[in-house]
């Protein structure tokens, strides 16, 4: 692939501007690297990925549980969660400034937003496909709802759960991305702005690039997470 992208532009049949070369985007690289932007970039970004989508788990896991297990809690809440899951998160952004300002609170929270919905909706439905038969036996040998639940259900829906998160990580970094085009000083997507408004395509290529091999190393580290802790599902 490397290799095609460096053979197309090295014929200069493409013009620059609209694809520049490796060794270009290389370049922009280095240079980020030595004027320290890259590393203010990529931590802001991957902080800020990192604590929205760690709250939206946190969150979703007893909330996906409960209305797996609870009928009552499903019906109530099973209809507002699918409202809000049909709004764009993005939309939430000019009250998240209102409310919050321009600080790093408003770009947390519209990644917990955009992601709590569908972590909880994927946790409930594999709740709901738990054999009855494992629950039932648990409860005739004794067992109280609580040891069921920690037990029984939570180590049967580990790998649904593991991979619901690795599925939705993919939209959070939609998300910060988005928000920092919108209000941020650093960041990939604040970076990318900045390199679309001065034609620096090469800048443009290099963060999204960068954001590719991001989300294929938290990709891979989920499917790590998933053999290690769930051997018996693979």
């Amino acid at each position: 692939m490397v290799f095609l992208w460096w053979a197309i532009t090295a014929t200069g049949a493409v013009d620059s501007l609209f694809l520049p070369s490796p060794t270009a985007v290389w370049a922009a690289g280095q240079q980020q690297v030595q004027t320290g932007l890259l590393w203010k970039d990529l931590t802001a970004s991957v902080g800020r990925v990192f604590g929205g989508f760690a709250l939206s788990a946190i969150v979703a896991l007893p909330l996906g549980m409960a209305m797996g297990t609870s009928r009552v809690i499903c019906r109530l809440l099973e209809p507002l969660v699918g409202l809000l899951r049909y709004m764009p998160a993005p939309a939430f952004i000019p009250l998240l400034i209102i409310y919050f300002g321009l600080g790093e609170l408003p770009k947390v929270l519209l990644i917990f937003i955009g992601t709590l919905f569908f972590n909880t909706l994927m946790i409930m439905d594999a709740v709901k496909f738990v054999p009855n038969e494992l629950i039932e036996t648990a409860l005739t040998l004794g067992g109280r709802q609580p040891q069921v639940l920690i037990r029984v259900i939570a180590p049967c829906i580990a790998p649904q759960v593991i991979d619901a998160y690795r599925i939705n990580m993919a939209s959070a970094w939609n998300l910060v991305i988005v928000a920092e085009l919108v209000a941020a000083t650093e960041g990939l997507g604040k970076r990318i702005s900045l390199a679309q408004r001065f034609l620096r395509t090469d800048e443009i290529f290099l963060g999204l690039i960068l954001i590719g091999l991001i989300g294929l190393l938290i990709d891979l580290g989920f499917r790590l997470l998933l053999r290690r802790s769930c051997s018996w599902a693979n």
